[in-house]
């Protein structure tokens, strides 16, 4: 006896046993697939999560993740909500687009915003949109609750900017 050749694969396509190299491929893409969506599934209902954690008042929150991008819906109870919520989604790692959808119960005007930069400070934003850096609070208050004390701010971060009464 020596050696015998046969036909790559032959046995799965003659007796029905085993998968071909094709079709193991078409699982393990399938699989994959399964568990991006798996994944940005759960990227979904965990951003839904933290925005309920945070209180922000939103009737009907859809969070849909696909790949680097999120699209929100609902109805939001102010413009404040609406853009807390938006910041917090496209805060999150991973996240790089935010496709608003949402609704406004009580309209008012929008906020601006700002992508922090290295060297920015809530008293250097202040100025700059304000023409006074002791403003600062107004942006702190605005960026309530995702931020916690005004000297955390990160370099890509967005930051709402709220006119001024």
């Amino acid at each position: 006896m020596g050696l015998f050749s046969f036909i790559k694969n032959a046995g799965a396509k003659v007796f029905g046993i085993g998968k071909t190299t094709e079709e193991e491929a078409a699982e393990v893409s399938a699989k994959a697939a399964a568990e991006e969506l798996r994944l940005e599934e759960l990227a979904a209902r965990s951003l839904e999560e933290t925005i309920r954690d945070l209180e922000l008042q939103v009737e009907g929150l859809s969070v849909l993740v696909d790949d680097d991008s999120a699209t929100i819906s609902g109805l939001a109870f102010d413009q404040a909500t609406r853009e807390k919520v938006i910041l917090v989604v496209g805060n999150s790692d991973g996240i790089a687009t935010v496709d608003d959808q949402m609704t406004v119960e009580n309209i008012e005007p929008e906020a601006q915003f700002h992508t922090v930069v290295s060297g920015d400070t809530l008293g250097k934003i202040a100025k700059t949109y304000y023409g006074n850096a002791m403003k600062y609070p107004v942006i702190f208050d605005a960026n309530k609750p995702m931020l916690s004390h005004p000297d955390k701010i990160y370099p890509g971060q967005v930051l709402r900017i709220p006119a001024l009464d």
